[in-house]
């Protein structure tokens, strides 16, 4: 009933605000559900998986970049690359989606396949120094804006049918995609974790030994959940980049990989809408209370406090009650 009711105002709230008038907080749900979004893709790696990654806003922000470069060449009609062969520029949102995808998972085989050979405080660090690499990278890179980041001039478009039923500059049709991509992000993590893979993967979480006894080896399952993680965390920084219509290396900053980590717990660690519960209430508190005071963040503090003490299983546990807790 609380997942109903959370996932129904998210929607409803903000297709009455858009009919309305208020523009501003339809482009706010659509932040919420981005943040949403990500936040479900590191749950996969953390809460599921017990890979505590502090690197994840290396794929959101690679996506963000994707998005941004291939309209910066559509744009200037210029190709991305021509050498060995043309890469032209897009402004077709659904080559940028499959690009972040494709991209982000790429990347984060590569960083997987030398971070989980490590565990505990190894692996977090690891993961913290691979990001820390490719932000400084962006910061270092002019062609793209360097620390001043990317203004997107055109917006990333869907297919049109009809009059106009997929213009993505329409705020509200820009929230049902977000709206619907994360959706579908739940339900991929969910259907993921009643399948065999998922009996592994927990299982690799709760004791490798025991699985690699069952005559399964750990190291790949967590591989390719990590990879799906960064894979639903970088799909997440394109729709952002678009949504703001600027990108910059803060999208890759560890601050940001720190965020997503508090909104995870905060929501409910393992939880499949924890991390929708979570999104919510940071992105309300950063709102709301940053615009009475800088120090917002005391705030927040104050609630994960509480939340870390109180409410183990975050605030979709609590909400739930403690008979759904173990």
């Amino acid at each position: 009933m609380v997942q109903i009711i959370l996932l129904g105002l998210l929607l409803l709230l903000p297709v009455a605000a858009y009919f309305l008038g208020h523009t501003y907080y339809v482009n706010l749900a659509s932040r919420v559900t981005i943040i949403a979004m990500a936040a479900v893709g590191l749950n996969l790696a953390i809460g599921y998986g017990g890979m505590v990654s502090f690197g994840h806003a290396a794929y959101f922000g690679l996506g963000g970049y994707v998005a941004g470069i291939s309209a910066y060449h559509a744009f200037d009609m210029t190709p991305f690359m021509s050498w060995p062969f043309s890469v032209p520029g897009s402004d077709s949102l659904l080559v940028v989606w499959l690009a972040a995808v494709v991209l982000c998972a790429l990347l984060a085989l590569a960083i997987g396949a030398i971070s989980l050979r490590t565990t505990g405080v190894y692996f977090i660090m690891i993961t913290l120094a691979f990001a820390q690499m490719i932000y400084y990278f962006a910061n270092s890179w002019p062609t793209y804006g360097g620390q001043d980041g990317l203004p997107i001039y055109i917006r990333n478009t869907l297919p049109q049918v009809g009059n106009n039923l997929f213009d993505s500059s329409d705020a509200l049709t820009y929230f049902l995609i977000c709206f619907t991509g994360l959706v579908l992000a739940m339900a991929i993590t969910s259907r993921l974790m009643k399948s065999r893979f998922g009996a592994a993967l927990t299982m690799a979480r709760l004791n490798d030994v025991r699985l690699a006894t069952a005559g399964i080896s750990p190291y790949p399952i967590r591989l390719v959940a990590f990879v799906i993680s960064a894979a639903i965390t970088g799909l997440a920084g394109a729709l952002y980049a678009d949504l703001n219509g600027f990108v910059s290396p803060s999208m890759l900053s560890w601050h940001f990989s720190g965020e997503l980590m508090v909104i995870v717990i905060l929501g409910g660690v393992g939880r499949l809408y924890g991390p929708l519960a979570g999104a919510v209430l940071f992105v309300m508190m950063e709102t709301f209370l940053g615009g009475i005071t800088e120090y917002w963040q005391l705030f927040l503090g104050l609630v994960l406090l509480g939340v870390v003490l109180f409410a183990k299983h975050g605030v979709m546990g609590w909400l739930a009650g403690s008979e759904r807790n173990e």
